[in-house]
Formats: structure tokens, sequence, C-alpha cells
């Protein structure tokens, strides 16, 4: 096990549900990711999503096309992303997954990302324009250094296909609850609850759900059906505004979890 497995692993001894945010490294500065890293260790996040940028993103709407854009600015490379994570390890313990698109890891070279990454401290990778039957030589190397393989399912996927996802992924699968992109509005619905019980027939991963979780009340919705929940854009809008006011945010989507 990794430190993502251990740690939703003792969630679901306890009957708890995940709470997974996401933010987008370099945005709207470097500083203010470590500060708001910081916030969501004090907060009780569970797992911590970390964006890498990248120029022709293929699931991000809007608001993470615009921080993307903002953190290449301002010089954020896969390579000074990983060099963040070293930094912010000194301090932080929370498990952390990179949501990182194909591209820079391949120029990056597999095994020296692979070495870099685990020596930064990430603990799984979501790669959204990777399909788990491509994955091979990522699966290769993320068993070898012990990272989680998160692949994404979605309204339209396929038995072959949540087979597939279920037993390539590990530390959880990434429920995909919208045929759109992040920042869509969530429908919470009677067909969504049936795709986590049938994913969730699948595997013992847990399912955990992302795309469009805005408001506290949403999320609560969603952690009564599965395993977790992740919140990406509604958190990346608040980080250039006044900072307790997200805390607080963070707070309420915490509870409600």
């Amino acid at each position: 096990m990794n430190r993502i497995e251990e740690h939703l692993s003792k969630l679901k001894a306890q009957g708890r549900k995940a709470f997974i945010p996401y933010i987008m490294a370099g945005y709207p500065d470097v500083k203010t990711t470590e500060k708001v890293f910081s916030m969501l260790q004090d907060v009780g996040a569970d797992v911590v999503e970390l964006g890498v940028p990248f120029t022709d993103p293929l699931a991000d709407g809007p608001v993470i096309q615009e921080a993307a854009s903002v953190a290449l600015k301002n010089g954020l490379t896969l390579k000074r992303v990983l060099s963040l994570l070293k930094s912010l390890r000194r301090s932080y313990s929370l498990p952390v997954v990179l949501m990182t698109y194909y591209n820079p890891v391949y120029k990056y070279g597999l095994s020296r990302f692979f070495r870099d990454a685990s020596k930064a401290g990430v603990d799984g990778l979501i790669v959204p324009d990777l399909p788990p039957d491509e994955a091979d030589e990522l699966i290769e190397y993320s068993r070898k250094y012990r990272m989680a393989t998160i692949f994404l399912a979605a309204p339209t996927s396929t038995d072959d296909r949540i087979r597939l996802v279920t037993e390539r992924s590990t530390g959880f699968v990434y429920y995909v609850s919208i045929t759109g992109i992040t920042g869509s509005k969530i429908q919470i619905t009677r067909e969504m609850e049936k795709m986590i019980k049938k994913i969730k027939s699948y595997t013992e991963v847990p399912v955990c759900v992302g795309f469009g979780v805005k408001k506290p009340q949403e999320a609560k919705r969603i952690a009564e059906i599965a395993d977790g929940v992740i919140v990406g854009s509604s958190i990346v809008k608040q980080m250039t505004g006044d900072l307790r006011k997200l805390r607080k945010y963070l707070r309420e989507l915490r509870k409600a979890i």
C-alpha cells in the first residue's frame, strides 16, 4: 500500500468519506499555492490533487485553463512542480496525486520522471489523456515506485471499459460525473447513483466523484453515494481572492463530506 491507499483504507474502516481538493501548482503564484496547500491540511483534506499546467488541456474548463495559463507564465514546468512539492513535503504529509497530461511526462522521460516524482513525494497519478489500455509502461513504473494509477470512468463508459478502468486503477477510481469539462454544472441523478454502484461492483478500490461539484450540499449528496468527493474549479476560482473566505468554504466542504 502507498500513502493514498493506506489513508483511504482507514477512512473506509471509520465509515468516513474522502475530501479531495484540486489546486493548480503555481496559480496565481507559488507563494499562494504554498499557503493554500497548508490550508488544505489544516481543514482536513484527505488527498490533494495537484495540477501540472499544460498548454493543451483535454478535460479542463475555463477556470482551470486560465489557471494553467497563468502558472505557465509564472514558469511552472513539470520539473518546477516537482521541486515545489519536494519543498512542501518538508512540512506536510498529505497524500498527493499529480494531475498531468502525458506529453510533459513523455518529454521528461518516464524513468527520470518517476525517479524525481518519487523523491518529491508524489503518491499517485491522474493522466486524463492516457487511456488505461495504452498505459502499460506508465503502470509498470508506477508499481515499481509504489504510486497509485488513477483512471477515469464516465457516464458513457461501457461495461468492458469499466472493467478495464477498475482493473488498472489503484488508490481510487475517478468517476467523471458529467460528459463535459471541469467546472460544468453537476446533476446528481438516479442514473449517476446506478453508475457508481456498477463501478463499485467491479472493484474494492474506492470510487471518488469529480467534475462540477461546487456547493457543500452537492458534496454532501455525492458523499452519500461515493467514497470521496473531488472539488476543483470552485476552489481554484477563489485562490485569487480573500484566502479567509476560501478557508471558510473549504471547511464547509469538509463538514458536508
